[in-house]
C-alpha cells in the first residue's frame, strides 16, 4: 500500500490503462458471452467506475471554465490584450489544423490504403447534419447564459465569461468582492482537480476493461493500412508540427513538454474528449509547465471546442481512403475544398466522442463522396478517436505555451523544472485543509 501511495499519478494510471486492458481482453477470450460477466463486470462492476470518474471530471468542466476564464478577464488592465490574445490562439489553432489535414491527404496518397478495396456492399450511414460556418458564428452568443452554463455549451459559456469578466474590469473598485470571489472560487476549484484525480487510475481501468471486451478487434485488422495511416500521421503531427513550432517560436524544449503532458494525454487517450480533459490539461499547463492561469483559462476551453487537429487528420485520411475505395479520383481543388471545409468546421466541433463522423459526414458531401464509406471506418473509429483526442489536447497545449511565451506570461524556471507539479498528485487527506497554493490569476 505504502509503495502504491509513492507512486506518481502517471505511473498509477499507466498501471490502471495496462490492467483494464488485460482484464477486458482476458474477459472476451475466456468469458465472451457469458451472462454473469457481461451483466454485472462488464456493464456493471467496471462501467459504473469507470462512468463514475468521467462524470465528476465532467461535473467540474463547466465551473471551472468559467470561474477561470472570469478571472482571468477581470485581471487584464488593457482589454486590447484580450484581443491580441485571441487573435494569435485562434490564428495558431487554424494554422496547425491546416497542417494537420494537408499531412494526413499527403501520406494518404502516397501508402493509397483504399487502393483495391470494394465498399460496395457496406451498410450506409444516417449522416447528421453539420452546422454552417454561419449558424456556428450566430450559436456563439447565449440568448440565455444560464441555459448555455446548465447544458455545457462551451463556445457560449466561454463568450459570456470573456464578456462577465471584461464587465468586471471596467466597473473597478466597486467590483473588487466579485472579483475576490471568483479568485477564491478558482482557487478551489483546481484543489477540487487534485482531489479528483486520485480516483483517476480506477476510473481508467473501468473504461479500459469495458472498451476491450466490447471492441470489435477483428476490424482493425480489415482497416489496417488506413488505421496506420491515421496513427502515424498523429504521431507526425505531434513529433514534428508541435515539437518544432514549439522550438522554433519559443526555445523550450519538447522533450520536457512531452514529459510533462503525459498525465493529459492519458487522460484525453482514455475519456476521447476533449472537455473531460480540459481540468486536467490546465493543471498540467499552470502546475508543471508555468503558464499564468490569465492565459490558460483561455486557450485551453477554447482550444477543446476549436482545436481538431486529430479529426483533421482522420477526415483527410478517411477522404482519400474513401475515394480510392470507391475509384472515385479527387482533383486539386477538390483536396483545396476538403482542408479549407475542416479547417472551418473545426471551429463549431464539440469535443466529446463520436463527432468527428459528423464532420466527416460533411466533408465528404463537399466534395461529392459516398457516405456509405464511413461505415466501415466506424470499425476503427473509437480507438482513433482516443488518439487523436491525446493529439488535440497536446496541440491546445503547445499552442497555450507558445501564447504565454509571447505575452510573457510563462515561467521558464517551472517549465524547466523537470519535477514542477508532482507534489500534488499525491493528497494527503489528513492535512489538506492546511495546505495552501497561490493563485495564478
Amino acid at each position: 500500500m505504502q509503495q502504491w501511495i509513492r507512486l506518481s499519478l502517471t505511473a498509477k494510471v499507466l498501471i490502471g490503462m495496462v490492467t483494464g486492458l488485460l482484464i477486458g481482453l482476458i474477459m472476451r477470450h475466456q468469458f465472451e458471452g457469458v451472462a454473469f460477466v457481461e451483466q454485472y463486470l462488464v456493464n456493471g462492476l467496471f462501467d459504473i467506475i469507470g462512468q463514475v470518474f468521467l462524470t465528476v471530471l465532467r461535473m467540474i468542466v463547466v465551473p471551472l471554465v468559467f470561474t477561470s476564464i472570469v478571472c482571468g478577464a477581470c485581471s487584464l488592465k488593457d482589454i486590447s490584450v484580450l484581443g491580441r490574445l485571441g487573435g494569435k490562439t485562434i490564428a495558431l489553432y487554424l494554422l496547425t489544423t491546416c497542417i494537420a489535414i494537408s499531412l494526413a491527404m499527403a501520406v494518404a496518397l502516397v501508402v493509397s490504403p483504399g487502393e483495391g478495396a470494394n465498399l460496395e456492399s457496406v451498410s450506409t450511414y444516417a449522416a447528421s447534419t453539420a452546422p454552417s460556418i454561419s449558424e456556428v458564428i450566430i450559436g456563439m452568443f447565449p440568448s440565455n447564459p444560464v441555459e448555455a452554463l446548465a447544458s455545457g455549451n462551451t463556445l457560449q459559456i466561454i463568450v459570456f465569461a470573456l464578456l462577465f469578466g471584461i464587465a468586471i474590469a471596467a466597473a473597478g473598485k466597486p467590483a473588487q468582492p466579485v472579483v475576490n470571489l471568483f479568485v477564491a472560487l478558482n482557487e478551489v476549484m483546481m484543489k477540487l482537480v487534485t482531489l479528483i484525480m486520485n480516483l483517476a487510475p480506477y476510473g481508467v481501468m473501468g473504461l479500459m476493461a469495458k472498451l476491450f471486451y466490447s471492441m470489435n478487434l477483428g476490424a482493425i485488422g480489415n482497416l489496417f493500412q488506413y488505421f496506420m495511416v491515421v496513427v502515424g500521421v498523429l504521431a507526425l503531427q505531434v513529433l514534428i508540427t508541435y515539437c518544432g513550432l514549439l522550438k522554433v517560436t519559443t526555445g523550450l524544449s519538447p522533450r520536457l513538454f512531452l514529459k510533462k503532458i503525459q498525465d493529459a494525454f492519458m487522460f484525453a487517450f482514455t475519456t476521447a474528449s476533449s472537455n473531460a480533459t480540459i481540468p486536467v490539461t490546465l493543471e498540467a499547463v499552470t502546475r508543471r509547465m508555468g503558464v499564468k492561469n490569465q492565459i490558460a483559462s483561455f486557450t485551453i476551453p477554447l482550444g477543446s471546442t476549436i482545436n481538431m487537429d486529430g479529426t483533421a487528420i482522420m477526415q483527410g485520411a478517411a477522404t482519400v481512403f474513401i475515394a480510392q475505395a470507391f475509384g472515385v479520383e479527387l482533383f486539386l481543388n477538390d483536396y483545396l475544398l476538403v482542408i479549407m471545409t475542416a479547417t472551418l468546421a473545426s471551429i463549431g466541433t464539440a469535443g466529446v466522442p463520436g463527432v468527428g463522423l459528423v464532420m466527416l459526414a460533411m466533408v465528404l458531401q463537399q466534395v461529392g463522396l459516398p457516405l456509405e464509406g464511413i461505415a466501415l471506418i466506424m470499425g476503427v473509429d473509437r480507438l482513433l478517436d482516443m488518439v487523436r483526442t491525446a493529439v488535440n489536447i497536446t496541440g491546445d497545449s503547445v499552442v497555450t505555451c507558445i501564447v504565454a511565451k509571447s505575452e510573457g506570461a510563462l515561467d521558464q524556471s517551472v517549465f524547466n523544472d523537470a519535477t514542477a507539479g508532482e507534489r500534488e498528485e499525491n493528497i494527503d487527506f489528513h492535512h489538506i485543509g492546511n495546505r495552501q497554493q497561490p493563485l495564478e490569476a
